[in-house]
């Protein structure tokens, strides 16, 4: 079985209703494509480096998947309303599939 593939990112927003518009139509693209949310806003703790005001986590079936939803037209038609309202990083990483550290 494939790796998952992740989006993670990190947003800090200074125009709240542009990036209310890129919320409201990024599901398309995240469903289209097998995302599901892992990490939507909520607590955090800046247990090292830098914050910035939101940090999500989407979860897909592949890193394949993630690259696609990415490149998509769909998350394409959206992903300018994101750009003009805040900063941030996103990064689409694979997941590890491996062994886990042990006692």
């Amino acid at each position: 079985m494939a790796a998952k593939g992740y989006w993670i990112g990190r947003i800090s927003t200074h125009d709240p209703d542009t990036y209310a518009k890129y919320v409201a139509g990024n599901g398309a693209a995240y469903a289209k494509f097998g995302g599901r949310m892992l990490v939507r806003g909520g607590k955090f703790d800046v247990s090292e480096g830098e914050a910035r005001d939101r940090n999500v986590v989407i979860e897909f079936p592949s890193y394949q998947a993630a690259l696609d939803c990415y490149h998509s037209p769909e998350y394409q038609s959206v992903i300018g309303f994101r750009q003009a309202a805040s900063e941030g990083e996103l990064i689409v990483v694979e997941g590890y599939d491996g062994p886990q550290p042990s006692e």
